[in-house]
């Protein structure tokens, strides 16, 4: 397969909105990615450092402009892809943003060598894509988006946490009565010591989400407890019913 464009790549360095692996040669066949998370792939094919690449194998992932019906459900995204005369290569590169759930363009430049390499071609193309994402990954840029999205989605827990704790506590008092119904425990007099001095309840809006996390948990196995308790005097009940 005769090569449609030079083999000497152009040095000039990418524009800055783009990530770059380190090349890989085979046979005199070089393979080079690069990966942006805002350009078009059009774009990254016209880079002058690819230029002269025999292939630019480029595939996208940008979000959906549909909704999901189920807010629970991850976003959906548009993936497109093109081989640029390397067949099968443009899902190689669209599989490196799937697997990596990443959306952005990616383009693999192949500059042709001479001989044909075989299926260790898609090798290649995948491992210098996925190097060029993972730069992108690690970019401190990035780096602080995740930091701002972590925040957030702790902000949003803690909020979460504060609405639900109090209804935790409300289901364990009634469950907690239940029980002492099941197991025939009088209710404590009005003039106990314990009625005079509820348990205080605590400020959930002053606390960590660390501790929230831990009160949550600790809530649950509570309920878990006392639902088991409860189940185990009905049959108690049962069987005292039957013996009688």
């Amino acid at each position: 397969m005769p090569p449609k464009r030079s083999l000497s790549p152009d040095h000039s360095p990418p524009p800055p909105t783009t990530y770059t692996s380190s090349a890989i040669t085979d046979r005199a066949s070089r393979f080079l990615a690069i990966y942006s998370p805002t350009l078009r792939t059009q774009q990254l094919q016209s880079i002058p450092s690819i230029s002269s690449a025999t292939h630019r194998i480029t595939a996208s992932r940008i979000p959906s402009t549909q909704r999901s019906l189920s807010p629970s459900q991850q976003p959906l995204y548009t993936s497109t892809h093109d081989d640029d005369g390397e067949k099968y290569g443009g899902k190689a590169v669209a599989s490196v943003l799937s697997d990596l759930n990443i959306p952005g363009s990616l383009v693999v430049a192949r500059w042709y060598g001479g001989l044909m390499l075989g299926p260790v071609r898609f090798e290649h193309i995948k491992k210098c894509a996925r190097e060029a994402v993972y730069k992108y990954m690690d970019s401190p840029e990035q780096q602080r988006v995740k930091k701002i999205r972590i925040e957030e989605d702790d902000q949003k827990r803690r909020k979460e946490l504060i609405r639900v704790l109090p209804e935790r506590d409300g289901s364990i008092s009634v469950l907690r009565n239940l029980l002492a119904e099941k197991q025939s425990t009088p209710s404590p007099s009005p003039n106990t010591e314990s009625e005079a001095s509820p348990a205080k309840v605590p400020e959930y809006s002053k606390l960590p989400l660390k501790t929230l996390e831990n009160l949550e948990r600790a809530r649950d196995a509570t309920i878990g407890w006392i639902l088991a308790q409860i189940e185990k005097a009905e049959v108690a009940q049962k069987t005292s019913s039957d013996a009688g």
